[in-house]
């Protein structure tokens, strides 16, 4: 019966994605919001049913033989870190429909149709377990996110989709082609085609040094881009100005983190030693994207701009601490995962409020929210705290983790023996460094809330109350929103043990993957099984 899990929950968003686009359009927005808490259900079966003893394991398989002959099949299985980016999936689902619920009001049961099947695309990521299955899923998440951006976006909606889709696609291509040679090296090491994930990664790492830099650049090419990483991150500005609401909890919450997983998964768990070699370079790519991101911040006037790019700067900490290539490292690029999909999330959500009802979110035109929006203003400040990493919040305990991994990477990988690691460890200085933009985000977060909720009332020229249709401080429907959020970033601050915990096994895991002394691989198929116990990601 657990087998059927995870398939019914790529399977539930579809379905009614077919019955949302076939039913009247009055009844579109209440039918998505049945589909999204639906498919919650066996998400929550998931959570429940998973054994946390067994973390590091990839529970709930289920695969069908497409074929064979060329290794080709649907495989899917989670462990602890793909089961909760799935939950935070299915969690932002029926925020993203009761957020749009009155900001949609053309061709709904389009935008709702394209929402729902993006969430079974992004579910699907997280918990494919066979290359071809993962990658038509990732590079799916595009078709939905392009419409949703090029139809009901703002002014400029046209330029974004296209920049949006030319970006993560020509990345996503690159990545693929990293990939297939993977395969095919590991083709000539069973004497047998498979694109098992677990089997891909056993094989992918006897390559040699230059096999494994060149496979890291291609897959980086695609990942990187998702991110966004410095340089690669100029087209999620203007994607996340322009996207509609959901869009932009989405592409915040979820879509952002397709980049960082897949490094996870892929690039730590193909070519470890790889990352290890370059993780100085690309740290200081990380580190430029959360300094070069944050100063932008300080210049900006319209709100959700400025929520756009800390993302940027946010997601560079994520980064980091994958780069540090250590428990406590991996440990907060986890949790940040988890964590600025609640907080950054509910920052659209919340701009998208505003916006609804001031047509604008120029700063220099809305002042002083709080006299007249008290609930409003009282949920904005806490999701800024809490994306700043106030202590007692969420975003406290991820960005922390990876400022400590980073600091502790050098000791830690010398004193390990890895090859490599005078030259890929990173320290104390990576640490210093990227802390000065934990400085900068709450500086340019905090004058953003000061101007938007403090102060004299500003309104713009003209502004009616009535026109809007919406009561004038938040209602009962979009409070609901953000109450999921809220409990979300105080639980995971106060107690932050018992995610760390459960996210402890596979991280151990991955981390010791860097250990992996090459050995000579069986060429017969005879010895598959065998294969599988050299240096596999997980049992």
């Amino acid at each position: 019966m657990n087998s059927v899990l995870i398939p019914v929950s790529l399977a539930l968003p579809v379905v009614f994605a077919l019955l949302v686009a076939f039913m009247p359009a009055e009844r579109a927005r209440g039918t998505a919001l049945v589909g999204m808490l639906l498919s919650a259900v066996p998400v929550l079966g998931l959570l429940f049913l998973f054994d946390y003893s067994r973390a590091a394991e990839f529970q709930f398989a289920a695969s069908v033989e497409w074929a064979p002959q060329l290794g080709l099949s649907l495989s899917v299985g989670i462990d602890s870190v793909a089961l909760l980016l799935i939950a935070l999936t299915a969690l932002l689902g029926p925020v993203c429909v009761l957020g749009s619920w009155t900001a949609i009001t053309d061709r709904p049961r389009l935008f709702y149709s394209w929402l729902l099947v993006m969430q079974t695309a992004m579910i699907g990521v997280f918990a494919a377990r066979d290359l071809v299955f993962f990658y038509m899923c990732f590079e799916f998440t595009l078709l939905p996110m392009f419409v949703l951006i090029g139809v009901f976006g703002s002014t400029n909606r046209k330029i974004a989709s296209i920049k949006f889709f030319l970006y993560t696609f020509t990345g996503s291509l690159i990545a693929l082609a990293g990939l297939v040679y993977v395969a095919w090296s590991a083709s000539g090491h069973y004497g047998r085609w498979t694109l098992d994930i677990g089997e891909l990664a056993a094989a992918a790492r006897l390559m040699s040094p230059t096999e494994q830099g060149l496979v890291l650049a291609a897959m980086l090419a695609g990942f990187a881009v998702k991110v966004p990483l410095f340089p690669l991150h100029t087209w999620l500005p203007l994607a996340h100005t322009e996207a509609p609401t959901a869009g932009s909890v989405i592409l915040a919450g979820v879509l952002l983190k397709l980049g960082t997983y897949g490094i996870y998964r892929f690039v730590l768990g193909f070519v470890p030693m790889a990352m290890v070699e370059h993780a100085p370079f690309l740290a200081v790519l990380a580190i430029i994207g959360i300094i070069y991101a944050g100063l932008i911040c300080w210049v900006q006037t319209d709100v959700k701009k400025l929520v756009a790019y800390s993302s940027v700067s946010h997601l560079g900490f994520c980064v980091l601490g994958l780069l540090a290539v250590n428990t406590t490292g991996l440990s907060g690029s986890v949790m940040y995962m988890l964590s600025h999909g609640l907080s950054t999330g509910a920052l659209f959500l919340m701009i998208g409020f505003m916006y609804e009802r001031y047509h604008t979110r120029d700063m220099g035109q809305v002042q002083g929210l709080a006299s007249k929006m008290p609930v409003w203003s009282s949920f904005m400040v806490f999701f800024v705290l809490a994306s700043v990493g106030l202590p007692g919040l969420n975003g406290f305990v991820s960005e922390f983790l990876c400022l400590i991994g980073a600091f502790q990477s050098s000791s830690e990988l010398v004193a390990a023996g890895h090859p490599g690691a005078t030259a890929g460890a990173l320290g104390p200085w990576y640490a210093a460094v990227a802390g000065v933009g934990m400085v900068v985000a709450a500086m340019y977060l905090l004058i953003m809330v000061g101007k938007v909720v403090w102060g004299e009332l500003v309104e713009p020229a003209g502004h009616d109350d009535a026109h809007t249709g919406l009561p004038v401080d938040l209602s009962a429907r979009e409070i609901a929103a953000l109450l999921p959020l809220a409990a979300g970033c105080l639980i995971f601050g106060l107690f932050p043990q018992p995610l760390l915990g459960a996210i402890e096994a596979p991280v151990n895991v991955a981390v010791r993957s860097i250990e992996f002394e090459p050995v000579d691989v069986p060429h017969t198929t005879e010895h598959a099984e065998a294969d599988l116990q050299v240096g596999e990601v997980a049992p």
